[in-house]
């Protein structure tokens, strides 16, 4: 009988531990996901299972206590502000200085672009018709 709580505390440890993990830490829904997923539907199973006949109302009281941890989970999740310390910023306060080749064909590309189109090119088109 005590096994049989344990197993259902360490299911549903697990499972929310999992979950969480999955849904913050690992991109997409994978291996983790399921598992954790898993896992609470096995801490359920087992309490309906092993401890409904000596406690009347252990399946439900399971599945209400996994509802709730997984969301006070993901609301402490949340609150602790890790996800600012994980997420990528978007402002970036740096610069590059240019070497002198880079510059010497800056400086070439702006002439370039500063010169006027060849009107030789079309007058060669022309002819060509």
């Amino acid at each position: 009988m005590t096994f049989s709580i344990l197993l259902v505390i360490f299911l549903m440890v697990t499972g929310v531990l999992l979950l969480v993990a999955e849904l913050f830490l690992l991109p997409g829904f994978g291996v983790a996901g399921i598992t954790g997923f898993g896992s609470l539907v096995g801490a359920v199973i087992v309490a309906y299972v092993k401890l409904n006949p000596v406690y009347p109302c252990a399946g439900e009281i399971t599945l209400i206590a996994c509802i709730a941890l997984a969301a006070v989970a993901v609301y402490l999740f949340f609150r602790s502000h890790a996800l600012e310390k994980m997420g990528l910023d978007t402002s970036i306060n740096s610069s590059v200085e240019m070497p002198e080749a880079g510059k010497h064909m800056n400086q070439m590309m702006e002439q370039d672009a500063k010169k006027e189109p060849d009107t030789n090119t079309a007058s060669k088109t022309e002819t060509h018709k």
